[in-house]
Formats: C-alpha cells, structure tokens, sequence
C-alpha cells in the first residue's frame, strides 16, 4: 500500500501509463495524488481525463492553471484556444460535460494532517499559514462548483493583478490573487509580491526575486509542500529538506521525463518523454 505523488501530465498520457506501470501502481491499494495540469500541451488530454476521474477515490487531484484554461474555454463563449492548446478533443468529446462537470469538483489544495504534507499546483504564497490557505482555497472552489458563480469567475480570472496580498481584498480581485498563488505562482518580490513574469530557473537567488518557498518568514513550514508547475526548477536533496518542499514537475510535455514521488520513503520514479519536443 503506497501514496505516490506525480507532477504535471498535460495530456502526455503515454507516459502516465508507463509510469503506473513501472511503479507497479495497484488502484486497490495504492493512491496518487497528481498536482494539476492534467491537460493542454500534450497529445492526449481527454485520455488523462477520462483515466484519472474512473480512477475515482483512489486518485486526489488538485487543479493546476491549464486546467483552469480547459474550464474557461468550454463554459465562456467569448474565449477562444491559445495557438498551443491541445484541448480540442475534450471539447468536442461526447462526454465532455460529464469530464467537466468532474473536473470543476477537484481542489486547489489537498492537506494530509497525519503526514504533515500538503499537495498544490503551484504553491503558497508566504504570507498564509497552511490554515489560510486551505480557507481561501474554498473562496475559489465554490465558484468553480456553482453553476450560477463558475462563467463569471472564469470570464474575470485572467491578469496578473493584484500582486500582493490584503485581508480586505474583495469580489475578482481577491479571487483572482488566490487562484493566481495557488496555480501561477514561481516567483515572489522580497516583500512576498508576486512576480508572475518570470519562468525561468535561476542559477542563483536575487534579493528583489526569490522562489515563493524561499522568502525568509513563510508561514507555511509546518507541513512539506509537494507542487508541480515549474518545470525547470531542480532542487538538491538538501534544500529541499531546508525549504520543507518537493517539486514535482519534471518536464514531460516539454520532452523531459514524468516523475511520481512515494511518499513514504521519497522514492523518485521517473519514464523519459519525447511528448512535446517539438516545442522545446
């Protein structure tokens, strides 16, 4: 019996596949919980979708920012697909609303008390507590799952403001902050603001930009934080155990390789991809 934890999919589901295979995942007793971005870039979204909700409480999901992308685009008429979008099988899939439907349900934040780890997409912003965090998660998840609350939410999330955190912040601009923490998040200005534009992983920390999980003072050091979203970032052994963090996304879509952690020793299991080379 084992709980694995895999980074990002994105539709490569090839190699989802073979990475359940090659840790010998038993859904009768085993458990994933897969940290977002299910879908988009890869090939076969609607494979990883229609895969992973039959897998049904054997597998814990939280949302990432492609996923929210696939959510936009079927339910606001206005939007249309980026020109790297893959998401027109699930759209135009006979059982795309059961798929969204589904997908709407999941979480922005799973928290395991008696391990003491915690699974986002992209992380928590250093001001919150793990408490926050789970609170303000609900913020954001109760628009998703009411039908009279999602088209609005999803017409208004996109931008990248505001930037820093307030109590008092109210109505998109508040739910757009936490979405924008849990599932876009790299970066953090000294003073804990977001830094959205920034991708890339850099060779050494800058006072004015640091990794969210390294700005001093986080209050979210109580539980170890497994997230994906940042493909290029690779941490040694040591300052993952310094920051109280594991990153999960390995690049598959981007031609690097899928990896599920076990949680019970930190085992890394990783397949090779050649998923979305072209793109790399």
């Amino acid at each position: 019996m084992a709980t694995y934890a895999i980074g990002d999919i994105q539709g490569c589901y090839r190699e989802f596949k073979a990475l359940l295979a090659a840790i010998r995942f038993d859904p009768r007793t085993d458990h994933l919980w897969l940290a977002g971005d299910l879908v988009n870039r890869g090939p076969d979204s609607l494979r990883v979708l229609e895969d992973v909700r039959n897998l049904g409480d054997c597998a814990t999901v939280v949302l990432g920012n492609h996923d929210l992308h696939l959510l936009a685009l079927a339910l606001v008429p206005e939007f249309k697909p980026r020109r790297r979008d893959t998401l027109s099988s699930v759209l135009s899939a006979p059982n795309a609303g059961e798929l969204l439907r589904w997908l709407r349900q999941q979480a922005l934040i799973h928290v395991d008390q008696t391990r003491d780890v915690a699974l986002v997409h992209a992380g928590i912003p250093p001001q919150w507590s793990i408490d926050d965090a789970l609170v303000r998660a609900r913020e954001v998840e109760r628009h998703l799952r009411d039908d009279t609350k999602v088209i609005p939410f999803l017409g208004a999330m996109y931008g990248d403001g505001p930037t820093r955190w307030n109590d008092d912040l109210a109505g998109m601009e508040r739910l757009r902050y936490i979405t924008n923490s849990f599932t876009r998040m790299r970066y953090c200005q000294a003073n804990g603001a977001l830094e959205l534009s920034e991708k890339s992983a850099l060779a050494e920390p800058q006072a004015e930009l640091q990794p969210w999980f390294s700005i001093p003072g986080r209050r979210s050091t109580d539980v170890e934080i497994f997230f994906g979203h940042w493909s290029t970032l690779r941490l040694s052994a040591r300052e993952r155990d310094r920051h109280l963090v594991f990153p999960l996304d390995t690049g598959a879509v981007w031609g690097g390789s899928l990896t599920a952690v076990r949680l019970e020793d930190r085992t890394a299991t990783s397949v090779s991809s050649s998923c979305c080379a072209p793109f790399k």
